[in-house]
C-alpha cells in the first residue's frame, strides 16, 4: 500500500517573526542612562498563508499589521525569526531564488496617489517592471500592458496619461494592475479600498474577487474594516499591538469570538439588524508600542483582566479546530 502524497509547503510562512525600528541602548548607553527608543511593532507572529487563501488581518491604527504585511511582502527584513515561501527560509535562497520569491509577492498600498509615479505615464507605470524582468519584449510591450489595463477595468487608452489625470478609483485600478503585471502567486493589499468612497470601494473589492477566481490568488488582505474583511476572506487573524491574538476561519471567528479584543471589535460593527442598539466603544486608549503594558497587551482595556493577565503573555493555541487564541480565560493549563 502505497503512501499518499505529502502535502505542499504553505505559499507563504511567518515564524516567531519581529521586527524593531531603533536600536537598543549598548551598556555604556544603559550606564549614562540613555533611554531606548525602540518601538517593537511586531512581536514574535506566527502565521500560515496557504495557496489560493485570503487571509484577512485585522486591527486597530497602530497594531503592526502594516509592518507585518510589508515583512510577508519582502519590503522589509524581520529583526527576528523566519519567513517561509513555498517551504524555504526566504533568507537562505540564491540570488535567482530571491529574486523570483520576491516578485511572486506583490504588494497594492493604501494611498493610490502616492504609490503611484507621478512623473511616470500610466503604461511605463504598468509595463515598466514586467519589462525589466524579462517578461515581455519591447515588440510586446503596448499589447501587454493593454491586456493588464483591461483586466483591471481600466480604457487601454488612457495608458498614455499621468496619474494625476485618474480619479482615486482608477488610479487604485493602476495600482492593481502594475502588480498583477509581473504575475504574483501573491497580493498583499495594504488598507488598499480604505482611502476610497464607499460606492468605489464595491467596485474595488468586487473587482479583487473576480480576479481571485480567475487567477487563483493568494491574498493577505490587511484591512481595519471588519465588515469587508467578513465578506473577502477565507480565515481571519486578529492583531493587537504587535501580537497576533485570535485566528480562526472568517464564518467561525465571526459567528464564536474568543478574545475580548475580538468580541470588542465586532461589537463596533455597524448591523442593520441592530439600528437601536446603544454603541459602546472599546475602553481606554491603545497603549503605546514604545512602553507595551507587561502580559497580556490588552489587559489595561479589558473588562475580564485577572492577575495572571498583568504578569504574563498568554500562548497562542488552538481552543477548537482551525481556531487559536491568546486568551488566559480559556483554562486550557
Amino acid at each position: 500500500m502505497t503512501a499518499p502524497p505529502a502535502a505542499p509547503p504553505p505559499l507563504l510562512q511567518l515564524e516567531q517573526v519581529s521586527k524593531r525600528f531603533g536600536t537598543r541602548p549598548g551598556l555604556l548607553g544603559r550606564l549614562f542612562g540613555q533611554k531606548d527608543d525602540g518601538v517593537q511593532a511586531v512581536n514574535a507572529v506566527d502565521l500560515t498563508i496557504r495557496t489560493g487563501e485570503v487571509v484577512g488581518l485585522v486591527g486597530e491604527s497602530g497594531c503592526g499589521k502594516s509592518t507585518l504585511g510589508r515583512l510577508a511582502a519582502g519590503l522589509l527584513t524581520p529583526t527576528s525569526g523566519r519567513v517561509m515561501w513555498r517551504g524555504l527560509d526566504r533568507d537562505m535562497l540564491d540570488a535567482d531564488e530571491a529574486r523570483r520569491a520576491k516578485l511572486s509577492v506583490q504588494m497594492i498600498f493604501q494611498d493610490p496617489q502616492s504609490s503611484l509615479n507621478p512623473r511616470m505615464k500610466v503604461a511605463q507605470i504598468v509595463g515598466e517592471a514586467p519589462r525589466v524582468h524579462g517578461l515581455i519584449g519591447p515588440e510586446g510591450f503596448d499589447a501587454y500592458v493593454d491586456a493588464q489595463l483591461s483586466r483591471a477595468g481600466l480604457d487601454p487608452a488612457m495608458k498614455r496619461r499621468y496619474p494625476h489625470q485618474f480619479s482615486g478609483g482608477q488610479r487604485q485600478r493602476i495600482g492593481i494592475a502594475r502588480a498583477l503585471a509581473v504575475q504574483p502567486d501573491m497580493l498583499v493589499c495594504d488598507e488598499s479600498v480604505a482611502a476610497l468612497d464607499v460606492s468605489i470601494q464595491a467596485q474595488i473589492i468586487n473587482l479583487f474577487l473576480d480576479l481571485r477566481t480567475e487567477l487563483n490568488l493568494t491574498c493577505l488582505f490587511i484591512s481595519h474594516d471588519l465588515g469587508v474583511v467578513e465578506h473577502v476572506s477565507d480565515r481571519v487573524a486578529i492583531m493587537y499591538l504587535g501580537r497576533i491574538v485570535e485566528e480562526a476561519p472568517a464564518e467561525e471567528l465571526f459567528a464564536r469570538p474568543n478574545h475580548p479584543y475580538t468580541h470588542a471589535l465586532l461589537a463596533e460593527v455597524p448591523r442593520i439588524t441592530h439600528r437601536r442598539r446603544h454603541f459602546v466603544p472599546i475602553q481606554g486608549e491603545l497603549p503605546s508600542p514604545k512602553h507595551p503594558p507587561a502580559g497580556c497587551h490588552f489587559h489595561p482595556r479589558c473588562i475580564h483582566a485577572e492577575l495572571r493577565c498583568k504578569m504574563e503573555a498568554p500562548v497562542l493555541r488552538e481552543i477548537a479546530p482551525g481556531h487559536r487564541s491568546a486568551c488566559h480565560l480559556n483554562k486550557l493549563d
